[in-house]
């Protein structure tokens, strides 16, 4: 369900949000590592693991892959490849910060269960 267009990774639709907050954090960490902020990217996806049997994963990477779909929202660019858009459609990554700790996640409408730690999730 990736797209590409003579080898290049097509622009995404509505299928993946990002909120301003997370945006803005990711693109503060990113020119914090010296990436190039126009060419790279978050890389969205989703592993086995986690004792509800998936779980997401992050990383930042300079630029997107053959087969993968980017969106970009509030500047930032999205890399998600063909294996995770399926669990992904519809997600709106943000961020939270407080007294408990900050960090990113994944709001998915899709997940039917989640374990108790909130770390894995099953669709």
């Amino acid at each position: 369900m990736s797209s590409t267009i003579d080898g290049e990774p097509q622009l995404g639709g509505e299928n993946v949000g990002v909120t301003e907050e997370a945006a803005a954090e990711a693109l503060d960490l990113m020119e914090g590592e010296g990436m190039d902020i126009a060419e790279g990217g978050l890389r969205l996806f989703v592993q086995q693991g986690g004792c509800a049997g998936l779980s997401y994963g992050m990383r930042f990477e300079h630029e997107p892959e053959d087969g993968d779909t980017v969106y970009e929202r509030n500047g930032l660019r999205v890399f998600v490849d063909g294996a995770s858009i399926d669990y992904i459609e519809g997600s709106v990554l943000a961020y939270e910060g407080g007294l408990q700790g900050a960090g990113f996640h994944v709001e998915n409408p899709s997940v039917v269960s989640e374990c108790g730690c909130g770390e894995s999730f099953r669709t």
